[in-house]
């Protein structure tokens, strides 16, 4: 343990000294991680594997500049593992550890953090907020069993709050939701929660009062326990760790004690209304004196509707002025599950054999790629072979980490319920299955279709091959968004070529969202990604870590096409081959597929009995010959969407090839297209738009211009909120243009809405563009 000691602090000691960072020196890093090292190594081994009922995976997820890294790097101070409290604004925090993010004051990628608090184990995930950073968000709270919602208290519900919550809300993430900044002039307890219960069509129970409003914001008030918690600290110099704690008196503040009472009664007739349990326990031994209910089956009900989802605590505080955080703390290892409490299915199979989902992967320049990896079965263990059902292959994990943001420490083993950080994973990317061996899975498959077989008393047994069993116990993946924004990369000198695809395709294994083609044409290297400042980070990237000084062209917006009428078309290929002839004859139906308007879907269908007629392979031949002439529209060659396809007939004589079949469907696909008639499909933007009441009318002006559609306007304090949606072509360099309107008073935030048809003049506008006409 020692000698693992003595090789963790020289490599502190190696990266602190060679650290970029412009606001702390090396000599301050090295204090940090030592303070880290000396509580952490020495009981590595007894706090590697706690219980599983006393783990809590959660997540940290909010709007931009709700103040989620804030609130993270101060539970890292009060738990003990930083010994300063970091600032975003300083760039000196843990968990934003990349230049750029220190630079730009924002998260960009998650990071993952292990702390304990109060004999919990807490594995936390610090998530960005911009809205080109969501693939980020999403597979984070893949593989999380609970959230904490972080809220702006003077803005209540943002835009891209609400889209977190939705992702969280499709993985059954129960949560807990932090009101901050309640020390802002315009913080709102009232307008924050109706912000929740309206916006996110959830129901907030509320499990604290604030003490003062906006600057005079000193404490809080405990519903559960009717504890007063007071903190004296006037500025961000004091840290917040010490705080009075007392029991609320009727002398203290008589319009306090009021209003907790109040609020203490509203929270216990949430709970009873939500939760059968509580209602029979405050009917039956209480009734109507909610007094005597004690603290302890207060916060079992509120563990209970928690974790059905049924109901959201909500806390307050402020984390730059560290009120607060503490209790927050308290909440996670009370109200938030287990690992054990969530309910995983398809991994009860593997039983006590190794089942874990790799949901990141990060390049390091010395260890190769770092995969993270969640473990629902089974533990993990260096210089072991795993086996990845999603690539069909066995590799070998040569070390085992616990992760510290962008410091790690190396274990003997770790078990079920945490997450971990391998070093010697090569092939694995997001999204992939990992488990002990290729028997394992073969024989959980088993199990899985026994257990299927007896729930359906009896039924024939299913044909089981050793390929379709391992393949049929995945877990499931990451959803990864479709790119808005593309543009052209090129090296100095050709001489670097092979160098920029070797970075390109490490920042693809990082981030699936980034996607790197070839264009058929011209043969320059297309960059697609989430939006402007995501390309723009990508760069800065290749520049920084790759030591490439690359040549970025102008930045270009992802179109789509669809068709505005239905066709029938029959094409017949026939091409001799050496000695041999090949005739392939297609007839087939396009028509505009209503249905997925608002995706990215288009539909391949066989009219009567076709699809029975055909072999396997000349089916999958046809598939592929459809998706293939999906991929190029036959207005500007962008891919095509809402189309539906009907096979009518396919005709192939023998001899011919699979790959002239193909061929022959693209080829009568592309000429049903072009009859079809063409529509440019261009993305549009939901906007949100923040701003004083003397710039609105200015902004408004702006909007108009960018072809904008308003759709509300809604009051916010002092401020106004606009909500509209706008075509992204026209939102190029917005954010300098919104700065110089409104003298830098305004924030602003979008997120992709839908593709929709563009008006006839705008698409012959960027005809004539594309053209070189204009």
């Amino acid at each position: 343990m020692q000698f693992a000691a003595g090789v963790i602090i020289r490599a502190c000691v190696q990266r602190c000294r060679s650290c970029s960072s412009q606001t702390l020196g090396w000599r301050v890093q090295w204090k940090r991680s030592y303070s880290f090292l000396k509580d952490d190594v020495k009981s590595l081994r007894a706090v590697a594997n706690p219980d599983v009922s006393k783990i809590r995976n959660i997540g940290i997820m909010a709007h931009i500049d709700a103040g989620k890294t804030t609130t993270t790097e101060r539970m890292l101070y009060y738990s003990g593992y930083t010994r300063a409290l970091g600032d975003v604004d300083d760039g000196d925090t843990v968990t934003d550890y990349m230049a750029q993010e220190r630079e730009r004051g924002i998260t960009i990628q998650s990071a993952a953090v292990t702390f304990d608090w109060k004999e919990h184990r807490v594995n936390l995930i610090d998530t960005p907020g911009h809205v080109d950073f969501t693939l980020e968000v999403e597979r984070a709270l893949r593989v999380l069993d609970g959230a904490v919602a972080v809220f702006d208290a003077s803005a209540g519900v943002e835009a891209q709050t609400l889209t977190v919550w939705r992702q969280a809300e499709k993985h059954q993430i129960p949560c807990v939701c932090f009101l901050n900044k309640m020390d802002k002039p315009g913080a709102s307890l009232s307008y924050s929660l109706e912000s929740i219960r309206r916006k996110l069509k959830a129901n907030p129970v509320l499990l604290q009062v604030p003490i003062g409003s906006g600057k005079g914001f000193t404490g809080l008030v405990d519903l559960i326990t009717k504890q007063r918690m007071t903190w004296q600290g006037k500025s961000c110099s004091e840290d917040g760790r010490v705080f009075e704690n007392r029991v609320l008196q009727s002398t203290d503040d008589p319009e306090l004690w009021e209003e907790a009472n109040k609020a203490r009664g509203a929270l216990l007739e949430q709970l009873a209304d939500v939760d059968d349990e509580f209602a029979e326990l405050l009917l039956g031994e209480y009734g109507d004196n909610f007094d005597a209910v004690p603290a302890e089956k207060l916060r079992e009900a509120v563990r209970r509707v928690t974790l059905s989802r049924k109901a959201v605590p909500v806390l307050c505080g402020s984390s730059l002025k560290n009120k607060g955080v503490q209790p927050l703390l308290d909440a996670i290892t009370e109200y938030l599950p287990a690992p054990n409490e969530r309910n995983h299915d398809l991994v009860r199979w593997y039983k006590d054999d190794l089942c874990a989902l790799a949901f990141k992967v990060v390049h390091d320049k010395q260890r190769g790629p770092l995969v993270f990896l969640r473990i629902y079965s089974g533990s993990l263990k260096p210089q072991s072979s795993v086996y990845n059902i999603n690539r069909n292959g066995t590799e070998r994990i040569s070390r085992v980490l616990l992760p510290f943001a962008d410091r790690h420490v190396e274990i003997p083993s770790l078990s079920a319920g945490n997450i971990a950080l391998t070093v010697g994973l090569k092939q694995t990317v997001t999204g992939d299955t990992i488990v002990s061996s290729k028997a394992s899975a073969v024989a959980a498959a088993r199990r899985a279709q026994r257990g299927v077989e007896e729930a359906q008393n009896g039924v024939e047994e299913a044909q089981r091959g050793s390929g379709r069993e391992s393949s049929s116990l995945v877990l499931a993946g990451v959803e990864v968004p479709e790119p808005v924004f593309f543009c052209t990369i090129e090296p100095p000198t050709m001489s670097k070529q092979a160098d920029l695809e070797h970075a390109l395709n490490c920042l693809q294994r990082e981030d699936p969202s980034l996607k790197v083609r070839t264009d058929p044409d011209s043969g320059q290297t297309i960059l697609c990604g989430m939006g402007e400042l995501h390309i723009e980070i990508m760069h800065d990237r290749i520049k920084r870590e790759y030591n490439i000084e690359t040549h970025l062209g102008p930045l270009q917006v992802a179109y789509r096409e669809t068709i505005l009428q239905s066709v029938t078309a029959t094409d017949t290929l026939d091409r001799t081959l050496g000695e041999k002839r090949h005739i392939v004859t297609v007839e087939l139906t396009v028509s505009p597929w209503v249905e997925s308007v608002t995706s990215a879907q288009c539909n391949i269908a066989y009219d009567g009995n076709i699809e029975t007629q055909l072999s396997a392979e000349v089916k999958e031949a046809v598939d592929n010959g459809v998706q293939s002439a999906y991929l190029q529209g036959p207005v500007l060659g962008y891919p095509v969407q809402c189309v539906s396809t009907v096979i009518q007939s396919v005709c192939v004589e023998p001899g011919s090839s699979l790959a002239m079949v193909s061929a022959c469907v693209s080829r009568c696909m592309l000429k049903a297209l072009q009859q079809a008639g063409g529509q440019v499909l261009e993305p549009v933007m939901s906007l949100e738009v923040t701003v004083g009441e003397e710039y609105l009318s200015a902004v408004l002006g702006d909007l108009a211009q960018r072809r904008g559609s308003v759709h509300d306007i809604q009051s916010r304090h002092d401020n106004k909120m606009l909500l509209a949606t706008v075509p992204l072509a026209e939102m190029m360099g917005y954010s300098t243009v919104l700065r110089t309107l409104t003298s830098g008073n305004a924030t602003f935030s979008m997120e992709l809405s839908s593709y929709e048809p563009m008006n006839p003049q705008a698409q012959n506008t960027l005809l004539n563009k594309m053209a070189g006409l204009s």
